[in-house]
């Protein structure tokens, strides 16, 4: 072949590896940033093949968002909360337009932090992971706290990084009475100061302001067990007590289900710690949990940590099973004992006895001639002293209690020890001689309580500000 005709072949395969060499430098580039720094390329950076000068996604906002919340922080100056001294932080502000108004009308020390950085104005950093140092900021604003993740991780790091005396100011979405007070619960490094409804950005939302000032004390109500005027109210909206003795309460009380009025109907539960279902007296999975809370309780779509308290051994083997639920194999008592645990059936029920367990309950002493007994020794323990040791009043708390009686010593306890306070919702079965089934006219021997009795103990509760439902 003619060696004049190689030429345009060499200078083309020349071109396309110097072209493609090309390529891959841009494109290892873009891998460094997007990938390692979560960020685009900032002129004067020596990564930067091209000297661009970097255009912040501020510039693409409406004006108007700047606009509103200089107007919004001028407020806060003129009531003393903000200041042009202030060294301030803007809380997930992807864009950037509060720090913006900030500079604007003079509060220089300002920066932002958001999920994806967006130089000058905001870093990157989340709401529960500030890139600062502690008690460093003299002021703390975010519009997007409702929307984040991490409720009680978000409410230490704001502890954390503002400073003693500082002010956090929030916008959220108006919601109920129990929602607000929960996002308060969150920060108990803080007394709150102030909150107003304010129009938002555009004219047809309502946005609700709330200001809190950081103290040096730790505020932390977990010892108190005050009845609010909003406990009171959800009280009022509960479905009423059953007041009268049922005849036939096997039909009764299982009716009564339908009629139940949940808690997580009537209030918005997201700014909680977590989440927590204490079945005590749990018997079988599919006897509640499976059954009714995992399927029928409203969760709002959150998760639940889920305890089953079960002292009988012959449930436990298949807790093995469920891994989403921690099983502890121990009678709930007033106390840290050793107890004897006593399964009771009905002597005419003994061919189904390799079927079905009977209901077990605590008794110290052997007494009872018309049943049959199965005694085991097993370990009580103190279940108000492990509930305030597992939860606090941050978090949300729903139990269902069904112990043969031994709610007539547990209650008292949980109110005695202030625990109480830290449950939300209780569902609970009372034991009580009630008519049998069996037997027109003739009262269960099992139980000496009465339904009075039993009336007394749901009042009690329902007086403490405890949402209690009659449970069958």
């Amino acid at each position: 072949m003619d060696p004049l005709t190689l030429k345009p072949n060499r200078l083309k395969n020349i071109l396309l590896r110097c072209l493609s060499l090309a390529v891959l430098i841009i494109a290892v580039r873009f891998a460094f940033f997007i990938a390692i720094r979560g960020q685009s390329c900032v002129a004067g950076d020596d990564f930067c093949l091209f000297n661009v000068r970097h255009v912040s996604s501020v510039a693409v906002k409406p004006e108007k968002y700047v606009d509103y919340y200089a107007s919004v922080f001028q407020d806060l100056i003129a009531e003393g909360y903000l200041s042009p001294k202030s060294n301030s932080l803007c809380i997930e502000t992807p864009t950037g337009e509060e720090v913006h108004a900030l500079k604007r009308i003079g509060v220089s020390e300002s920066i932002g932090i958001s999920k994806r950085a967006s130089p000058p104005l905001v870093l990157r950093g989340q709401a529960w992971k500030h890139p600062f140092k502690g008690n460093t900021f003299d002021f703390e604003f975010s519009s997007g706290l409702d929307r984040s993740g991490f409720p009680a991780e978000f409410g230490s790091e704001i502890c954390r990084t503002l400073k003693s005396g500082g002010f956090l100011v929030v916008h959220v979405a108006p919601k109920d009475e129990y929602s607000f007070q929960s996002f308060l619960d969150l920060f108990n490094c803080m007394r709150w100061i102030n909150s107003r409804e304010i129009d938002g950005p555009d004219s047809s939302t309502t946005i609700q302001e709330i200001v809190m000032k950081k103290e040096r004390q730790s505020f932390n109500s977990g010892d108190k067990c005050s009845v609010s005027e909003l406990k009171r109210e959800i009280i009022r909206n509960a479905e009423p007590l059953i007041k009268q003795e049922p005849l036939k309460p096997w039909i009764t009380l299982k009716r009564n289900i339908r009629n139940i009025k949940y808690l997580t109907s009537m209030v918005d539960i997201s700014f909680k710690r977590k989440y927590v279902y204490i079945d005590v007296g749990a018997r079988s999975y599919g006897s509640s949990i499976g059954s009714w809370f995992k399927k029928q309780y409203p969760k709002q779509n959150k998760s639940f940590e889920i305890y089953a308290i079960e002292a009988d051994k012959a449930f436990h083997e298949e807790y093995k099973m469920k891994k989403s639920v921690k099983l502890l194999p121990y009678a709930a008592w007033i106390r840290n004992e050793t107890l004897f645990f006593e399964i009771t059936r009905d002597p005419q029920k003994q061919d189904a006895m390799q079927k079905s367990r009977g209901m077990g309950r605590i008794h110290p002493v052997q007494s009872s001639v018309n049943y049959v007994k199965d005694v085991d020794k097993i370990q009580g323990f103190d279940l108000a002293n492990w509930l305030k040791s597992v939860v606090s009043d941050r978090d949300f708390v729903v139990m269902k209690m069904d112990v043969e009686g031994a709610e007539f010593h547990l209650i008292p306890r949980l109110i005695e020890t202030g625990a109480i306070c830290l449950i939300d919702e209780v569902f609970l079965e009372c034991h009580y001689n009630r008519w049998q089934r069996c037997c027109p006219g003739q009262r269960s021997p099992k139980y000496q309580n009465t339904y009075a009795q039993c009336l007394d103990l749901f009042n009690s509760l329902r007086a403490k500000g405890v949402l209690v439902h009659q449970w069958w």
